[in-house]
């Protein structure tokens, strides 16, 4: 098993080499199969602030939906990448709140705020930093959103202390991620990180939700689950139809959910 420094800068390296490349390709190649990194990614086109240079479609859902953003509110998207969910955050926000992006990746930032600049939205940050140890201060954000991130963060429950750190009292969090429902076999494990890097970090359902009541949150909810399994005819390259079929009748699967909670 990969320590978390070699996990981090594989991270950094796959999501530097998506921010260098054009929105229309979003995917990197492994010396076996090309990644598909937009595979879980939902439809933001029809948002209000939508910025289609800032849609890199690495997301596993839409945290804004059901993060109960109010105009004026102070809001932190972590590993806000090239400011997809910023901008419609920013949106509902409007000019008498403020929105930070964090994001541990130089070509992100630089992409981010390069978006930033075309907009001119002077209430919108983006600064570098790691989600396991945020520099930012104590009770500052009304809300924390994070969209098919923490997933990939090697210390979740770091990662969950540190939300709850900087949200302000009776401040909520709402994140989107990938969840594993039953086992997965080795190798269709194997098969699902080739296809769909964000699947790496993923935790059975259960312990990810253990972590987050554990961080000391109230009012803990899953606002919405979807299923996001790898195909069929991708899985047959590596384990049989017959063990495929086993898996899914076990009700196993890779999920994405929306998770909130309040402080």
């Amino acid at each position: 098993m990969k320590d978390a420094d070699s996990l981090k800068k594989i991270v950094r390296d796959k999501y530097a080499g998506i921010a260098l490349a054009s929105r229309d390709k979003s995917c990197c190649c492994s010396n076996k199969k090309e990644l598909d990194y937009s595979v879980m990614s939902l439809d933001y086109t029809q948002k209000e602030g939508y910025v289609a240079d800032a849609d890199l479609k690495l997301g596993c859902g839409i945290p804004t939906d059901h993060a109960g953003i109010k105009p004026g509110d102070h809001l932190l998207d972590l590993g806000s990448g090239a400011g997809n969910d910023v901008f419609v955050a920013r949106s509902i926000v409007g000019e008498t709140g403020a929105i930070t992006g964090l994001d541990f990746t130089d070509e992100m930032i630089a992409k981010a705020r390069s978006n930033n600049e075309k907009m001119g939205f002077r209430n919108v940050e983006f600064v570098k930093g790691d989600i396991e140890q945020i520099p930012l201060p104590d009770n500052s954000y009304d809300v924390v959103i994070s969209n098919c991130v923490l997933n990939l963060v090697p210390d979740k429950k770091k990662a969950f202390s540190e939300i709850k750190r900087v949200l302000k009292p009776g401040g909520h969090f709402c994140v989107s991620d990938i969840v594993l429902k039953g086992g997965l076999p080795g190798d269709m494990r194997d098969a699902a990180e080739l296809y769909a890097g964000c699947v790496s970090g993923a935790l059975q359902k259960e312990e990810y939700m253990e972590i987050v009541r554990n961080a000391g949150f109230n009012q803990v909810e899953v606002k919405n689950e979807m299923v996001n399994d790898v195909p069929d005819e991708y899985l047959r390259e590596s384990v049989s139809q017959e063990t495929i079929d086993d898996y899914r009748a076990s009700g196993a699967g890779i999920f994405s959910i929306t998770v909130v909670g309040t402080k």
